[in-house]
């Protein structure tokens, strides 16, 4: 299985690489590998729903 890594993620997904290695702290990203502080994520995976963004139910 091929890996990317957090900066590797991050320019993938348009977001910072702070971020993505909170998702991976916050265990928001399956399949990632923790070599100490260093985080592999699965090639294909997709970029995480952000919960920080609401959505309006349109009335």
């Amino acid at each position: 299985m091929k890996y990317m890594t957090v900066l590797e993620a991050s320019k993938k997904w348009g977001i910072s690489d702070r971020r993505v290695r909170f998702l991976c702290s916050q265990g928001r990203i399956r399949g990632i590998i923790q070599q100490g502080r260093r985080y592999l994520i699965p090639d294909g995976t997709e970029k995480p729903y952000d919960e920080r963004i609401r959505r309006s139910h349109g009335s």
